[in-house]
């Protein structure tokens, strides 16, 4: 009679090391960390529910996060700050900074930033998107490349309804289509009225949208939402090889980077002295950046396409003008792809640092004063008075508004 080998079972010494730490696993045979994963950036409080798989060095989970409540979870060079819960699903190259969280299902991809208190409900898909503090999203949504921004606190805040997509891929198959939905300067000083994107609906990308839109549910928004004199976009027919918008679209691809080097000032002199103070805070500082330059990166490689599809595309704009294109049609093309070369250069070259340096100083006394008081970000940022608000948001625009104008001042690229 064939006697039962009884094979020992162990843990992986990771998982053991974690445990003695106090991380709880309710079942820690069902979660895989990564030989790669530095331990030493994961803080004991971290709660496992059900399985999981945690990957890569740059992995970083700061105090009291919760993985996989309802679902397992996978995550790869992810940072997380304090009491960030993230339900189930999958997360790869993103940051989520305090109390972020998503419900189950989720599908985020490289390039994401949740900041403060930002997530959504169950099967929200996300790449190259920005969240500003307190923006939710409801479920059942698509809603990448697009910055959002608006209200003052978790009972006020932007919100996207269910079943809501935002379109990033046009006809003309390019991704030149990033939108902003509130903006940066204003935006980080969380005294705006919230945007509202009704459920069911959906937006085309690029777009341009003020605080205080709202959109009703199950609308595609197709033009942009903006205060009275500022660019309107038109709903043209669409013709195989010829981009009616293009004008436009080169302003809002430019004005979508602006900001994001508007943001990136706004980490480096604002945002810092804060993730300074909290124990994990050095490695959401790095990630942060990280997302932020990826960001950028990303949609300076969507323009580079853009435009070679432009190049290619004349002889059809050639042939279309004959027919039923104004005159200045094509010469407004030609100036827009003649002056790309020095518009690129110029948005590489760092010049955000040396715009509204007054404003800038300014600012940085105010903020460095709440820093050393033991504010906390969001308790420093709505203590601000009006005006002191005023003074960063200026500094702000002035890098927004350099670049912009400094790229694209002989167009009609507003029009």
């Amino acid at each position: 009679m064939a006697r039962a080998v009884k094979k020992a079972v162990t843990l992986p010494q990771n998982i053991t090391s974690l445990l003695k730490k106090g991380v709880r696993m309710t079942n820690p045979f069902s979660v895989e960390i990564s030989d790669e994963v530095n331990l030493e950036n994961i803080a004991g409080s971290l709660i496992i529910y059900g399985a999981a798989r945690i990957w890569g060095e740059n992995t970083l989970i700061a105090e009291d996060v919760k993985l996989g409540y309802e679902a397992p979870v996978t995550m790869i060079n992810c940072q997380l700050g304090n009491a960030v819960e993230l339900k189930g699903g999958y997360f790869a190259d993103s940051v989520f900074l305090e109390k972020a969280a998503l419900g189950s299902n989720a599908q985020v991809r490289s390039g994401c930033l949740l900041e403060e208190e930002a997530g959504g409900n169950h099967t929200v898909g996300l790449k190259q998107t920005i969240l500003f503090p307190y923006v939710t999203l409801g479920s059942l949504i698509n809603f990448c490349d697009c910055l959002m921004a608006g209200g003052t606190s978790r009972k006020n805040h932007s919100e996207v309804g269910s079943s809501y997509i935002h379109f990033n891929y046009t006809p003309g198959q390019d991704k030149a289509t990033a939108s902003l939905i509130g903006e940066v300067p204003r935006g980080v000083m969380l005294k705006e009225n919230p945007i509202f994107l009704g459920g069911q609906g959906g937006m085309v990308g690029p777009r341009q949208i003020d605080y205080g839109t709202v959109i009703p549910a199950g609308i595609i928004c197709r033009k942009d939402m903006l205060p009275q004199g500022l660019p309107r976009s038109s709903a043209d027919s669409f013709s195989t090889g010829v981009y009616g918008d293009l004008p436009r679209k080169f302003y809002l691809n430019v004005l979508y980077m602006a900001n994001l080097l508007a943001l990136k000032q706004w980490y480096l002199h604002v945002r810092q002295d804060f993730f300074s103070k909290q124990k994990f805070g050095r490695g959401l500082y790095e990630g942060a950046n990280l997302v932020l330059a990826d960001a950028f990166a990303e949609r300076l490689k969507q323009m580079r396409l853009f435009v070679s599809t432009m190049q290619t595309s004349l002889p059809a704009v050639a042939q279309r003008k004959k027919k039923s294109l104004p005159d200045d049609f094509d010469r407004t093309r030609r100036e827009l792809l003649l002056a790309w070369p020095q518009i690129e250069e110029h948005l590489i070259s760092a010049v955000e640092e040396g715009l509204g340096l007054k404003k800038k100083e300014a600012f940085i006394k105010i903020i460095q004063k709440k820093s050393d008081s033991k504010h906390s970000y969001l308790e420093a940022i709505k203590s601000l008075t009006p005006d002191q608000a005023m003074i960063g948001s200026a500094w702000l625009k002035q890098i927004v508004a350099g670049i912009a104008g400094h790229c694209l001042p002989k167009t009609n690229a507003r029009q």
